[in-house]
């Protein structure tokens, strides 16, 4: 939905199981009108779609995409974001890192990539940009240790961004929309935070891309590097940089000083504790805390110490073990947690981390996305386990909330 001050508005539809076309059209018809009903009445109704490698190609089959775009007109409902992030399955399976599969590095996530701009280019309407949140590169753990392989994943996918890049162009210059592809940095990720993002555009995407970039148009360094950068944003995910303890407006200085944009912002929430010193205490929260080591998604944990040193476990099945007789002060673990509650039991949320970054996005126009973006529901301990429809409602509420607050005061 599009609110007052330009921003546009969804959730995304990975929360919903199914990787075929018909399964995610099932889906969208089965919540997006209830939503629509309570949510936006009389405005039309953002959708956040989520198209797994399978249903891309379904859906570019036959009449699936024009059958598609006129049930969303029919039913004033307009998409502008895809999340173009997960591949291949992404419920009721071991997901882990394979998460992260195809990486950038393969010709599969360019392939991959590039059906879901010419789907995206379908069904944007006049007038709004578009953007595809994606993988930050790779999973850093494949490639630890082997320093040519990593140089190697960096080039490539310098390399295929800048193809993709191209496309980009060409269809903006077709049809004058603006489409970008949105990195989404994340714990482990080969981006997973501000600084690894901005050396990433530096030492490679702006050279290394940019040449391949310059070439194939025939256009100057120079231009080939703002293409680049009008093309590849950032997709600032709320969840994914408070476990990495970085504040939004420090984050988005940073990148403004870079020449990097954000694109979209994923509006999600981490699980947080602080450590107590006493043991028994400390016993009872590690019993409280082993319901959310479930065996679908990645859960990393960042642990920080008084002094502000980090220590970084790549699941929560691996860090529990140390929990008794860790030093840190306080842990905060990759585990999107419904983001209209700030307590669960034992526990806290990252939730004021959305609040700020809503605050921060208030001085940096450039972002016009927000999606929001709890997909564990499935995996949640029963205890705080909601209604889906309820739950998607209650997320929007206090979304649409906090933005008038920030926004309108």
């Amino acid at each position: 939905m599009k609110l007052k001050n330009s921003l546009h508005l969804t959730y995304c539809s990975n929360i919903h199981p199914g990787e075929t076309w018909l399964e995610v059209k099932k889906n969208l018809e089965t919540y997006l009108p209830a939503l629509k009903r309570q949510i936006s009445p009389n405005a039309p109704f953002g959708v956040g779609l989520r198209l797994s490698n399978l249903a891309s190609q379904e859906l570019l089959t036959q009449n699936a995409l024009a059958e598609f775009k006129d049930w969303l007109v029919e039913n004033d409902f307009y998409v502008f974001t895809m999340n173009g992030f997960t591949y291949g399955g992404f419920h009721h399976q071991r997901v882990k890192d394979d998460v992260y599969a195809p990486d950038w590095s393969t010709p599969e996530r360019l392939s991959y990539t590039q059906r879901l701009v010419n789907i995206l280019s379908v069904l944007l309407p006049e007038g709004v940009e578009g953007g595809i949140s994606t993988v930050p590169i790779s999973y850093k753990p494949w490639w630890e240790g082997d320093r040519e392989k990593l140089e190697t994943v960096f080039t490539v996918s310098a390399q295929q961004l800048a193809q993709l890049t191209a496309d980009l162009i060409a269809i903006r210059q077709n049809s004058g929309q603006l489409i970008h592809i949105d990195l989404e940095p994340e714990p482990d990720g080969l981006l997973e935070n501000a600084a690894e993002v901005i050396d990433y555009f530096h030492q490679w995407l702006l050279p290394v891309g940019g040449d391949w970039l310059s070439k194939k148009l025939g256009i100057l360094p120079a231009q080939a590097e703002q293409q680049l950068k009008e093309h590849i944003q950032v997709c600032y995910d709320t969840c994914h940089f408070a476990v990495e303890y970085e504040h939004p407006r420090q984050v988005f200085q940073k990148f403004r000083e870079a020449g990097i944009k954000v694109g979209k912002g994923q509006l999600s929430a981490a699980l947080r504790l602080d450590l107590p010193a006493d043991t028994n205490q400390r016993q009872w929260l590690s019993e409280q805390l082993a319901p959310f080591a479930e065996s679908t998604y990645l859960h990393q944990v960042i642990a920080r110490s008084a002094k502000g040193k980090l220590q970084r476990y790549r699941d929560l099945q691996a860090a529990l073990p140390h929990f008794l007789n860790s030093q840190a002060e306080e842990w905060r673990t990759h585990f999107h947690v419904p983001i209209f509650i700030d307590r669960y039991q034992a526990f806290q949320s990252t939730q004021s981390d959305i609040t700020s970054f809503l605050e921060t996005l208030k001085e940096n126009s450039d972002c016009q996305h927000l999606e929001i973006e709890t997909y564990t529901w499935d995996v949640l301990p029963p205890e705080i386990k909601l209604n889906m429809a309820m739950s998607i409602q209650r997320e929007y509420e206090w979304t649409i909330a906090a933005i008038k607050k920030t926004f309108e005061v």
